[in-house]
């Protein structure tokens, strides 16, 4: 075999290797972490926490040997009421002073049916971290925005207890029951950006 066929061979051996791995990068603008927490038992405060950024490292042919990773900063969290925000953002409860972001590393993704996934991995909140499992749907079709990226996406549920990262200040009511839940559901809706291949030098 000469040098040239050779070279042919080994190219055909790995293409699928590089080809079926891409990049995607979350698109801040039209990304959302939502969150609820249950009023004095009678109410639903809903808000939402700040920009959202990461990468996600999609295996096409086996999703399995995909990962995530995503930052999720705190420090812009809104509720709609600025007294209310400026308490979540003291040390009562996020202390973003010290704890600016929320940060998520998935450890495993396993596919359940067409077009959902669990993925679980670690989640760290308020210097605390923990596994968590993220219900996911997706992905969506890819589409050409009008400037030609190419655009994916996805949302992620899942349900957290605040106290488990020591998120746990609470007020007695006189008629019984506290102020706050500590169970927190999450959605979590991802607008993608697929990322050019690299371009060999």
């Amino acid at each position: 075999m000469n040098q040239l066929t050779s070279s042919l061979a080994v190219a055909v051996v790995l293409a699928p290797g590089f080809a079926r791995a891409a990049t995607y990068e979350i698109d801040p603008a039209h990304t959302s972490a939502q969150f609820t927490v249950r009023h004095m038992m009678v109410s639903n405060v809903r808000g939402e926490l700040g920009k959202v950024t990461g990468t996600l490292k999609l295996d096409d042919k086996d999703v399995r040997k995909s990962t995530v990773e995503a930052t999720v900063d705190v420090a812009s969290i809104s509720t709609r009421e600025p007294k209310r925000d400026e308490h979540l953002k003291s040390a009562e409860f996020f202390d973003v002073a010290k704890f600016p972001t929320v940060t998520f590393k998935s450890t495993r993704v396993e596919p359940l049916a067409a077009g959902k996934l669990k993925v679980t991995g670690n989640l760290t909140m308020h210097g605390v971290t923990r596994e968590v499992v993220l219900d996911v749907e997706g992905p969506t079709p890819e589409v050409k925005d009008p400037w030609g990226n190419v655009k994916v996406g996805y949302t992620a549920t899942t349900k957290l207890n605040r106290k488990d990262f020591g998120l746990t200040w609470n007020k007695s009511l006189d008629a019984g029951g506290v102020v706050l839940g500590d169970d927190v559901p999450v959605t979590i809706d991802l607008e993608l950006q697929k990322k050019a291949p690299a371009v060999a030098g």
